[in-house]
């Protein structure tokens, strides 16, 4: 007898076109959880609602309990955002989203994988650090990342210092057959 995935699940695929616009009341629900350190979002701050591409948008559960949206920034892949719905938190299902990224840009010829994120929250830089990833010095970053930077702190989501992390991803590529 085969089942059909639950939604606390933490398998992660592509998301679905139809699964889209059902991701904002993830992201606002994730957002929520920012009160309990003094942080509240500007409205209007939410990414996936501008998006309308599935193949950048990586999603755990069926329906999605949460969320991974990656672009590209200075030529490697970047995640826009990560979400998990709180009351599918610390269960998986993040860390599962974010391997699933670093796979896909090992898998796709990339190198790092880049996000920013806040760093004293603790699950924002910290927990990304224990996942391998480093706080980069602005003198690293690339001209998009400069903007992404500037474009932030005009949105009004710098409300507590952030930081530009990266994670090298290209020593996950397993090689396989004679080199």
């Amino acid at each position: 007898m085969t089942s059909t995935p639950s939604s606390t699940s933490t398998e992660v695929r592509r998301a679905r076109p139809e699964e889209l616009a059902g991701l904002a009341a993830v992201e606002l629900a994730a957002d929520g959880v920012f009160a309990q350190v003094g942080i509240t979002f500007p409205p209007g701050t939410t990414m996936i609602e501008e998006v309308d591409d599935p193949s950048r948008v990586l999603v755990a559960g069926d329906p999605p309990i949460g969320f991974a949206l990656f672009g590209l920034v200075d030529g490697q892949v970047h995640l826009d955002q990560l979400a998990v719905h709180p009351d599918h938190g610390r269960r998986g299902a993040g860390g599962s989203l974010l391997a699933a990224v670093c796979e896909h840009a090992a898998s796709t010829g990339f190198a790092a994988v880049t996000l920013t994120t806040y760093r004293d929250v603790s699950w924002n830089a910290p927990w990304y650090a224990r996942r391998g990833f480093s706080v980069l010095d602005p003198a690293e970053w690339g001209p998009e990342m400069v903007e992404l930077v500037r474009h932030e702190r005009e949105l009004g989501i710098e409300i507590a210092p952030r930081v530009v992390m990266r994670r090298i991803v290209e020593e996950m590529i397993s090689h396989s057959g004679p080199e």
